[in-house]
């Protein structure tokens, strides 16, 4: 039997370039990284989580149209091609497949159709995933909160936070220079809270170390809405004159949204994990 693969045909090559750059970044930190996938509504959303950071990392990309490879094969050979953009998508993927994908099509368009806005990108077979795939953020419900700092003050208290490890991690005696009391040292740090928002520092300092921080292009706003049916997700994107950075909550879990991508902390239920920064 001839398995059946999906294409995700992206709106703007430039958007899968930019969610290759996140998947790059999600192997840095784990070589065997997995990722979720969700598609509905004209988005791809594509959930991952580094390890070292205890949160889940959220990047989006706009679509024309989910295929199935059988209906591709049809509509290129003049058939039916009302099946075209229908339905949707959830599988967990290896990130480093998925990103290979990226690539592979990336390279191909260059070299065959270097005109165009689009590109077409082949799923990649399922794997199993990890629990932290079975347990995302809520579909709506998600409410503002106030109190978020500004972008340039939230960076300062990362730029802040690192440089208190290493002074601290500096001071310790060799005898104490040890994985567990550095692993202390990061869980009391990256435990605190941004400000009165009840938003760990973690999750702040993962959001800069996946290059959500950075300062915003016009076209950034574009790639930052989640689809209404992926888990996570809210429709409303920041445009060019909303605020850079949003902090949203709903049920027990805290998101700070970006216009490059989302990094959500659930604030009850995980376990303690090592914070130590990368």
């Amino acid at each position: 039997m001839t398995a059946v693969h999906q294409e995700l045909h992206f709106a703007d090559a430039g958007e899968a370039a930019d969610l290759a750059a996140f998947l790059a970044r999600l192997i840095h930190y784990d070589r065997a990284a997995a990722v979720r996938l969700q598609a509905g509504g004209g988005v791809l959303a594509v959930f991952g989580r580094p390890p070292s950071f205890e949160v889940l990392a959220i990047r989006t990309a706009r679509l024309e149209a989910i295929v199935p490879t059988d209906a591709a094969s049809a509509t290129a050979a003049g058939g039916p091609a009302g099946s075209r953009g229908s339905g949707g998508l959830d599988t967990t993927v290896s990130a480093g497949e998925f990103a290979d994908a990226l690539d592979r099509a990336r390279a191909e368009r260059t070299a065959e159709a270097p005109g165009g806005r689009g590109l077409v990108v082949i799923v990649p077979q399922a794997v199993t995933g990890p629990p932290w795939a079975g347990v995302l953020p809520p579909r709506g419900g998600w409410r503002r909160v106030d109190g978020l700092p500004g972008a340039d003050e939230v960076r300062g208290a990362v730029t802040a936070a690192v440089a208190e490890f290493r002074a601290r991690d500096a001071a310790l005696p060799e005898e104490r220079r040890t994985r567990a009391e550095r692993d202390r040292i990061g869980q009391e740090i990256w435990s605190r809270t941004l400000g009165a928002t009840g938003l760990p520092l973690r999750a702040v300092h993962a959001a800069q170390s996946l290059g959500f921080l950075r300062p915003v292009r016009a076209s950034a706003a574009s790639a930052a809405a989640i689809p209404a049916g992926a888990r996570g997700g809210v429709t409303t994107a920041p445009g060019p004159t909303a605020d850079p950075l949003v902090l949203l909550a709903a049920g027990g879990w805290l998101r700070l949204r970006t216009p490059y991508g989302s990094v959500a902390v659930r604030t009850s239920g995980f376990p303690g994990l090592s914070v130590t920064p990368a």
